[in-house]
């Protein structure tokens, strides 16, 4: 029967360090799966036009994208909740007066607020997050201005208190650590997209798969009955059904082979 697999990208897919190593043997793995008539889906929090072309060069049926709130599928937008341009610029002016440092998501943007441009922070994020082909050029003041999600850092000059009583009026508020907070529109995440997804190309759950390698991963790995975790991963190995190998040893294509897949 035919299977879905969904693949986080840093940490499963492609190496989080300075090298950003996809390996062979993971291409290789992904094409016999599509070639043996399973479907393979990237299901991330970045928005699409975030998915640069090293990750999309793997062959990939859809992309399940800003945690749940963009879907496509074979090269077909299905699915994309869109936020209302006014609220997106009230929320953005809250947001600054309390001292948190956005980076606003848009499915083909991001916007950045200029009076953080200088802030260690937002450095940070262009170097760690960015490709230099991503253009950091667009602002909170744009007339187009509006986002799916975003991201805030938070440091010793923000009211903490007062973004979660803002921004979580209307969004989960994930906090990844180290004052570094991931906002998605309440109602969405990794698990709402597969479970879209399986329900527009009626596919049973059983056959679903996901892999990953970190807590943001938790609501896809818990919301299917075969969950992977890569090698090296163990904070979530307690919520898994199989902990393959490390990235760089195949781990990959150990996973799918486990299963039959390939």
């Amino acid at each position: 029967m035919k299977k879905i697999i969904f693949f986080d990208i840093d940490g499963t897919l492609i190496t989080e360090d300075e090298h950003k190593i996809i390996p062979e043997s993971t291409r290789d793995a992904i094409k016999k799966a599509r070639e043996n008539g399973h479907l393979t889906f990237i299901n991330t929090g970045r928005t699409i036009f975030n998915i640069g072309e090293e990750i999309r060069s793997l062959g990939f049926d859809g992309y399940l994208c800003g945690c749940g709130t963009y879907i496509e599928y074979h090269d077909k937008e299905l699915f994309y909740n869109k936020i209302n341009q006014s609220y997106c610029r009230r929320l953005s002016e809250k947001i600054r007066e309390c001292g948190a440092i956005p980076v606003y998501e848009r499915r083909d943007c991001l916007f950045f607020d200029p009076q953080f441009d200088n802030t260690s922070e937002i450095k940070e994020f262009k170097e760690v997050f960015l490709t230099s082909d991503i253009p950091t050029n667009r602002t909170v003041n744009d007339e187009d201005f509006s986002f799916d999600k975003f991201v805030v850092y938070t440091n010793e000059n923000t009211d903490v208190q007062l973004f979660r009583n803002i921004a979580g009026k209307d969004f989960e508020l994930i906090d990844r650590g180290n004052g570094f907070f991931e906002n998605v529109p309440k109602g969405f995440s990794k698990a709402t997209a597969i479970d879209m997804i399986l329900k527009m190309l009626d596919i049973p759950l059983e056959n679903a798969y996901a892999i990953g390698d970190s807590t943001n991963d938790l609501p896809m790995l818990k919301d299917v009955p075969n969950s992977i975790a890569m090698g090296n991963s163990e904070k979530i190995y307690p919520y898994v059904s199989y902990v393959t190998k490390p990235i760089m040893e195949d781990g990959i294509e150990h996973a799918l082979k486990h299963y039959g897949i390939i």
